[in-house]
């Protein structure tokens, strides 16, 4: 398979944009034409997050939107805690989330809405449904954000991870899988940091950490509704700000 290790890659801390989106469509098209070329066959696991990340000389965020395209392509699928397995060999429906223009504020906001559909009950039943591995995964994504701020740098990624933790609490893969359709894109988090630098991106961050906690909180006090009405409030929240931005 063809490596990546020849393609410039972005410092670390600075915002990838489309360089980045570049590397994700050329590892999804390789790790692609591996399974559909028989190089991984069906039930075969795909190598590690690290391994793939080592091999092609890209992050890990790039590796783990590349496999997000391959589970919207139906190829792979994740097992919790045991990684990545080759299901089809043949490529289904183009993803209905392909194209998402983040820098499109209206596109935003469409997502916005579609997640709270979502994310609302989802937070909900991982309130009734939680394991204490679950519940630690959660804390342990709001730890990972709280670094993130600390060190000034972009808390896209752990935000993320923290939805898809929370998902994964519902014991429904449906909810993780319609997470993953969505990508990383989900979190359009890039906008608002172009328009709120230093300071004010700081405090902002802060107070999406803020209620992130209230959401974890009311997960782990096992309270649906106050798990829902928090997650609500938090995602309503975000249209308001880009509904915000759209008026400016």
């Amino acid at each position: 398979m063809e490596s990546l290790a020849g393609t410039s890659l972005p410092a670390s801390g600075r915002k990838e944009g489309s360089g980045r989106e570049n590397l994700v469509l050329k590892l999804a098209a390789q790790l692609r034409a591996a399974i559909t070329g028989g190089q991984y066959q069906v039930g075969a696991k795909l190598p590690s997050e690290a391994e793939l990340t080592a091999k092609h000389a890209v992050s890990r965020t790039v590796v783990r939107e590349a496999i997000a395209a391959l589970r919207s392509d139906g190829l792979v699928e994740a097992r919790q805690g045991a990684g990545v397995f080759v299901v089809s060999n043949r490529t289904g429906p183009a993803s209905p989330f392909h194209g998402i223009d983040i820098q499109k504020l209206s596109s935003v906001i469409e997502v916005l809405e579609l997640r709270t559909a979502i994310e609302v009950e989802a937070a909900g039943l991982a309130a009734m449904r939680c394991s204490p591995a679950q519940e630690e995964a959660i804390f342990e994504c709001i730890a990972e954000i709280d670094v993130c701020i600390a060190g000034d740098t972009s808390t896209t990624e752990a935000d993320f991870a923290l939805h898809l933790a929370i998902a994964d609490a519902t014991n429904n893969p449906r909810f993780r899988l319609m997470l993953d359709m969505l990508g990383q894109e989900a979190i359009p988090r890039r906008k608002l940091e172009q328009e709120e630098r230093g300071a004010a991106s700081r405090e902002y961050a802060s107070q999406l950490q803020d209620e992130h906690r209230l959401i974890a909180g009311a997960i782990a006090d096992r309270d649906p509704a106050r798990s829902r009405s928090a997650m609500r409030t938090h995602l309503e929240g975000a249209q308001a700000r880009y509904r915000r931005l759209l008026r400016e």
